[in-house]
């Protein structure tokens, strides 16, 4: 009679255990039996499976998810890399009609008056205003680009005209009329020149 008890009061513990884990389970598969035979567990076989492949797709769909995430995110990093490197481009390109006339201020004066009292403190500061302009230049990568007695490159200097030379070889930069520049390895201006040709 003891025995009986037990037994009892085991199998209402295991039963109660076993309600416990199948919580949360449709009642159609709880009672598709334990051997999976016949047609309930045929169905819980074709359940089992389409379980299974809407796993595998939803591991899909967050693998693409993660690539999807990782590029955007490095072409966000480049986008701000970008934006810091190139951020002084528009103000660059203003400031260098400013260098231009510094250049012409300074070829305006004639050699003999260069050495003048009069005139040699207003060359020197000019001269001076160009260096520091150079230095902040190069201090935002903007630098100037080598012209002439190069062959012309498209992609750095502009033709405004050909200059008829026996002494260059056609396609040689004989003359630079405007100054070109980079900020880094981007064209900021490209530089107008006179490229040699061969004379008639």
């Amino acid at each position: 009679m003891i025995d009986d008890d037990k037994n009892l009061q085991d199998g209402s513990v295991q039963d109660s255990e076993v309600e416990r884990e199948l919580e949360g389970v449709p009642q159609q598969f709880r009672d598709g039996g334990e051997d999976g035979e016949g047609e309930e567990g045929g169905d819980l076989n074709g359940a089992l499976a389409s379980l299974r492949a809407d796993l595998e797709t939803a591991k899909q769909d967050v693998l693409y998810a993660r690539a999807d995430t990782q590029n955007v995110r490095r072409r966000m990093e480049k986008d701000v890399a970008d934006a810091r490197a190139y951020a002084a481009t528009g103000f660059a390109r203003d400031i260098l009609s400013v260098a231009d006339n510094l250049a012409r201020a300074i070829e305006a004066v004639p050699e003999d008056l260069r050495e003048d009292s009069k005139f040699k403190g207003l060359v020197t500061g000019i001269q001076a205003t160009q260096r520091e302009l150079d230095k902040v230049f190069a201090a935002h990568g903007i630098t100037r680009i080598a012209a002439v007695g190069l062959p012309l490159d498209p992609n750095q200097h502009q033709a405004m005209l050909e200059v008829p030379s026996p002494d260059h070889e056609a396609g040689t930069v004989v003359q630079e009329m405007q100054a070109g520049y980079m900020i880094k390895d981007r064209l900021l201006r490209p530089a107008m020149v006179g490229v040699a040709k061969k004379p008639d």
